[in-house]
């Protein structure tokens, strides 16, 4: 690497000590006693390894290149952001967007790809050494022109190297390590400790096991009766009945923490028939070019912008065709389950429900 880079390759390994366990905090990370959460260390790539960073699509045409090459040199300010040196432009870029090829490092001086090799050895893990560099540092490695010729010759020179003049430092161990458990979880331990997963009931009957799912369920009953979006009225018999079903999802954090759950009542729109069950499903909607030009003003103007976010949006717009759903699974009414819903507003999964 460059000398330039130096400042970079100081963050770094100041970003990765600050998410190793240490001794005096009970094996714990500084960022997991900060922040109260583990960290995440999928993210973590080899310093100086080649990357590829893509070009979004407005600054390229449509045969160019997707992607060029730059040389990994950090982490942004979030865990999912890394520093990149674009090599075409010379400057330190930050993005999400990047593959990496870690068995690839850059040649400097020949201004090339460089192919390094680092085989791990079974018998290395019985080894332990104790403040000994094992390896040549990367400027002696990039400098070696034996390197392209033999991959294996950073490895190999170490090896001798050891060989020939062992460390007092150096401990042999006969005995294999163990890889046993110590000790077993639940799936249901290891999902809320690493939150590695986000399970969504796929149906009703699963989402009737957790009080939470029960809650929002009742919730968005309530709030369909409260706009009053149906009434109650007996199965027509020249009127199709179209059919129900509930929808989970889990909104995230940013820190992959639950924030909340969500359940829709859908429609299984897919059953309407064109004619019968709907006329028009054309809905008038804001061009980005529109929007663009009302933040334009308003930022001339010094005009101030209010977001508001509509619950159940889909629920205010007034049906003009007449369409029956059946009871909600879960919530039939007692003594009534041969009868239907009329809508009188639209709901998820309607054709018309956009129009509406």
């Amino acid at each position: 690497m460059l000398i330039k880079f130096w400042g970079e390759a100081v963050n770094t390994a100041v970003y990765i000590l600050y998410r190793c366990p240490i001794s005096a905090l009970k094996n714990k990370t500084l960022f997991e006693a900060f922040s109260g959460r583990k960290p995440g260390v999928k993210h973590l790539r080899i310093f100086g390894s080649l990357c590829y960073t893509h070009i979004p699509s407005q600054l390229r045409h449509k045969l160019e290149e997707t992607g060029e090459n730059g040389v990994f040199v950090g982490y942004g300010t979030c865990e999912k952001r890394y520093k990149v040196f674009n090599m075409r432009t010379q400057k330190v870029i930050v993005s999400r967007s990047v593959m990496f090829d870690e068995k690839t490092l850059w040649n400097w001086e020949a201004n090339d790809e460089l192919h390094v090799s680092i085989p791990w050895d079974s018998s290395e893990e019985s080894r332990i050494t104790e403040g000994e560099e094992e390896f040549e540092s990367p400027n002696q490695t990039l400098e070696s022109p034996s390197v392209r010729s033999s991959p294996n010759a950073v490895t190999t020179s170490a090896q001798e190297k050891r060989q020939a003049s062992p460390r007092p430092n150096e401990i042999e161990t006969s005995e294999p390590y163990d890889h046993t458990c110590l000790k077993w979880k639940s799936l249901n331990e290891v999902f809320a400790q690493y939150k590695v997963s986000i399970v969504e009931p796929e149906s009703f009957a699963e989402a009737t096991q957790d009080e939470a799912w029960n809650q929002v369920m009742r919730e968005e009953i309530s709030m369909i009766e409260k706009d009053s979006t149906w009434e109650m009225v007996e199965r027509p018999g020249n009127k199709p009945v179209v059919g129900v079903r509930w929808i989970f999802k889990t909104k995230l954090n940013l820190d992959g923490s639950i924030q909340k759950h969500k359940a829709k009542l859908v429609a299984k729109g897919y059953t309407q028939k064109p004619e019968v069950d709907f006329n028009e499903t054309f809905a008038p909607v804001a061009r980005l070019d529109i929007i663009r030009t009302l933040i334009a003003l308003a930022a001339q103007k010094n005009w101030k912008i209010f977001q508001l976010d509509v619950k159940s949006a889909f629920l205010n717009g007034v049906l003009k065709e007449e369409v029956y759903i059946e009871q909600p699974e879960g919530f039939e009414v007692k003594g009534a389950k041969d009868k239907v819903y009329k809508l009188r507003k639209a709901l998820y999964g309607l054709k018309q429900a956009p129009r509406a």
